[in-house]
């Protein structure tokens, strides 16, 4: 028998993911479940970029690339920055991963070693906490509850940082609970780990699906800081695997030299099909979705208010409802595996995003089509009342 490694032993359930395999077992049986826990617009690529990846694919030969990915693709995204916000990123910083999970784990690997503390907020992506643990981090999760908007806060960083705390990592918009840091905190947060000598590790894979849709990138106030950002949301892209992130000049080699080892580079066809992301045709599509996705969330936050669940922190970016129910006197993990099991409707538990609040909240994704979002809440409804 084979005997697995602690690391391997230590990782808890992905519980978005294991709902979604508890609704395939009950689909298989012939119900119709609706699907409200995974965060993937139902979208699909756009247009040109689906256009783009046959084009590519007629090719004979699709070598590797680069580890740190397609040098237009890298310029592509650099100029995404300056045309989006304003901010000039060289591309030589910027560095193209198999989704944005790969650049999490590249990230961690170059920075965590034994024993360093990394602080990050409880909720917050449970992924996040396996790659810290897997390179030997310690985590330091900060309580976040509903009235600091489920984020750290510059009080809170500083209250809780220690001598061996080695820097933070924050999600602007977050998942699961949608909400952003206000930019002034995001800031001071950012100056006092800096002057602490820690790094800053932002994921701002939601940023670009900010409800105002004038939300800032770090890099506009902390050019040091290392930022995260995937294809997977604004451009719908969740399978195609292709994120990047942006990073120090001299974090450059390291990420290189990981990526080399780790998994060689990033997929050939999608990166050159990721190009046709950055053309006006495309990004004329990703803003029209944004605009889609903000009129579902305010459908989904009608229809809870309707139902009687009570919403602590309205969403201001993602695509994504934190939902308290507490007054239904059911914790989380009960509240969602009755509801899949009686009415057929997937949604996951904040067990999944942390400890403090955890059996208080459930994650509800409005990224489904507005069909599958009035039958989920119909549903709901329904649940709450044979409660």
């Amino acid at each position: 028998m084979l005997k697995f490694s602690d690391r391997a032993n230590a990782i808890t359930p992905f519980y978005a993911m294991a709902f979604s395999e508890k609704a395939s077992a009950l689909e298989a049986k012939g119900h119709h479940v609706v699907r409200l826990n995974i965060g993937e617009p139902d979208f699909g690529a756009p247009g040109p970029v689906v256009q783009a990846m046959q084009d590519v694919m007629e090719r004979a030969e699709l070598p590797y690339t680069s580890a740190l990915g397609l040098p237009a693709l890298r310029e592509a995204i650099a100029g995404f920055y300056l045309q989006r916000h304003g901010v000039a990123v060289n591309p030589d910083n910027v560095v193209v991963t198999a989704g944005a999970s790969a650049a999490l784990l590249l990230v961690s690997a170059a920075l965590v070693n034994h024993g360093d503390k990394v602080m990050l907020a409880d909720p917050a992506y449970p992924c996040n906490r396996q790659f810290i643990r897997s390179f030997g981090g310690q985590l330091q999760s900060i309580p976040a509850g509903a009235e600091q908007r489920f984020q750290l806060t510059p009080q809170s960083v500083q209250a809780n940082w220690q001598s061996d705390t080695k820097g933070v990592m924050l999600a602007s918009p977050s998942n699961p609970t949608g909400t952003s840091v206000p930019e002034s905190d995001l800031a001071a947060i950012c100056d006092f780990v800096k002057s602490r000598g820690g790094w800053r590790i932002v994921d701002e894979i939601y940023l670009n699906l900010s409800h105002d849709g004038h939300a800032q990138t770090v890099l506009a106030f902390d050019p040091d800081a290392i930022v995260i950002n995937s294809f997977s949301k604004y451009f719908g892209m969740t399978g195609w695997r292709l994120g990047w992130c942006v990073v120090p000049d001299d974090m450059v080699p390291v990420m290189e030299r990981l990526a080399q080892n780790l998994y060689i580079c990033p997929s050939t066809p999608a990166q050159y099909a990721a190009l046709a992301c950055f053309t006006p045709e495309t990004l004329n599509v990703c803003e029209g979705r944004r605009d889609i996705l903000l009129h579902r969330r305010q459908r989904v936050l009608d229809g809870l208010k309707q139902a009687g669940l009570s919403v602590d922190v309205e969403p201001d970016g993602a695509f994504y409802v934190y939902i308290n129910v507490t007054s239904t006197g059911l914790n989380a993990m009960t509240f969602c595996e009755r509801l899949l099991e009686e009415q057929h409707v997937a949604l996951t538990p904040g067990n999944d995003f942390g400890e403090a609040t955890g059996d208080d909240y459930v994650r509800l994704s409005f990224a489904a089509s507005e069909t599958a979002l009035d039958e989920g809440i119909k549903r709901i409804g329904n649940f709450l009342a044979s409660l």
